[in-house]
């Protein structure tokens, strides 16, 4: 049966942070609050949890979830080949809603999907989940609603859908603006944007463009005289 956590309540909290991240370990997936909506999430690890995340919401292998970490850092040991221009981006927005498609690296052991050699990062701005993401390291989670349905903004939204094919739900109180976040490609020269969300194309290019040149401080001329006039006096009378 489905555990449902008020973690808005310290006590609430203290109690159900362990218990998802318990059920977590053991290959059951969980519903949590993030910054934009509310996901439904696993072991990014666990090939079994990740395909009953796509059960769950009627959602098939060519849709794969993406990854939430809990720190940037952590891409460098899922990624690989990141072009400057998504280092910027990272940090500028992360933590928040800005998701980011990489290429993977080759050595991971994980089955999220049909990627194509790609993996879509983000590191969401909502305390609940960074606790639980530095807890469990990096989970498979996607919008907490079945396909076809709006995502969830509360805990309650989320298992009237979704029911009891969760094993832990955490409220958290009622999530962002119901806007899920913007995916970024970031797979080639330059990025490509695959879904405009919580930010605007405008707060994007505004990120890339390049940092205006510094210009040199103007010379100072009564420092240039005060110089010369104590060299001459250090060296004397000229000859």
């Amino acid at each position: 049966m489905s555990e449902r956590y008020d973690c808005t309540d310290p006590a609430g909290r203290a109690e159900g942070i362990p218990a998802a991240a318990a059920a977590v370990r053991r290959g059951e997936i969980v519903v949590l609050p993030t910054d934009t909506v509310y996901g439904i999430g696993c072991d990014a690890f666990d090939a079994t949890a990740v395909a009953s995340v796509l059960a769950a919401k009627g959602r098939g292998r060519d849709m794969p979830p993406p990854v939430l970490i809990p720190t940037a850092r952590t891409a460098q040991g899922l990624a690989t080949q990141v072009p400057d221009y998504a280092q910027r981006l990272m940090e500028k927005f992360w933590p928040g809603p800005l998701t980011l498609v990489l290429k993977a690296q080759t050595s991971l052991h994980w089955d999220l999907g049909e990627t194509n050699g790609t993996v879509a990062l983000r590191v969401p701005d909502h305390e609940i989940t960074l606790e639980l993401l530095g807890d469990i390291g990096p989970m498979a989670v996607t919008s907490a609603n079945t396909t076809g349905d709006p995502a969830a903004r509360t805990a309650d939204e989320a298992r009237a859908m979704l029911g009891e094919s969760v094993a832990v739900y955490l409220e958290g109180g009622t999530a962002g603006e119901g806007q899920p976040s913007t995916i970024i490609d970031c797979t080639g020269e330059t990025p490509v944007t695959l879904r405009l969300g919580a930010l605007s194309q405008a707060d994007i290019d505004a990120a890339l463009e390049p940092e205006p040149p510094l210009e040199a401080p103007a010379p100072d001329a009564d420092a240039d005289l005060s110089t010369g006039e104590r060299s001459a006096d250090d060296h004397g009378p000229t000859q």
